[in-house]
């Protein structure tokens, strides 16, 4: 890499881990150029430069957080041998990385990341769905060998990764009382359940 991809990439990082800090702290209405260039000390210039726009540096930002929980989901499911290991393997795999990353999985499961998504579906979808066809792959296998109820792709998706959404955003928002540690115990045999053949 040349100097200058490595002072590129460097800005690219700062301005990201910028934005995550200003969304933190200050929330959607928080996140402004202004904001944004004086908390990574980059200049207005780079920001549009690498990004486009705020929003075309949230939804990177989007991405990079959706791409480091995808890839724990995907390095947990390796480590799984049945299904139902897996589900298990999923389930604290995520309620882990919402606990050690919260202020990035308030972002994933913000009311803002629903609006970027909607607004910038394809690029999004398309990259999510990279992402997700190694989960999808492990649980085709274990539906075809009967492991696993022949149910479609979405449905098992929802049925595994709904609950531990609604947990997650629940705990992110601080509404009711849930516990994650209780979650990661109850909810693994409850989605097999839902799943079993």
């Amino acid at each position: 890499m040349s100097p200058k991809q490595l002072r590129g990439a460097e800005t690219v990082d700062r301005l990201l881990d910028a934005a995550l800090r200003v969304y933190a702290e200050s929330g959607e209405q928080g996140v402004t150029v202004s904001a944004l260039t004086g908390t990574s000390g980059a200049s207005p210039g780079s920001l549009y430069h690498h990004f486009g726009s705020v929003d075309g540096l949230m939804r990177e930002l989007l991405l990079r957080w959706l791409g480091r929980l995808l890839g724990e989901l995907t390095a947990a499911l390796d480590r799984s041998r049945t299904p139902r290991t897996g589900i298990r393997a999923i389930v604290e795999a995520y309620l882990g990385f919402i606990q050690e990353h919260p202020d990035a999985s308030r972002l994933l499961h913000s009311s803002y990341a629903d609006r970027l998504t909607m607004e910038h579906a394809k690029q999004l979808r398309d990259a999510q769905e990279a992402r997700l066809s190694p989960l999808t792959e492990w649980m085709r296998q274990h539906v075809e060998s009967g492991a696993v109820a022949p149910l479609p792709a979405p449905l098992i998706e929802a049925l595994v990764l709904g609950p531990v959404i609604g947990a997650a955003r629940s705990w992110l928002a601080g509404v009711g009382d849930i516990d994650l540690a209780e979650a990661a115990r109850v909810l693994p045999d409850r989605i097999w359940r839902s799943l079993a053949p």
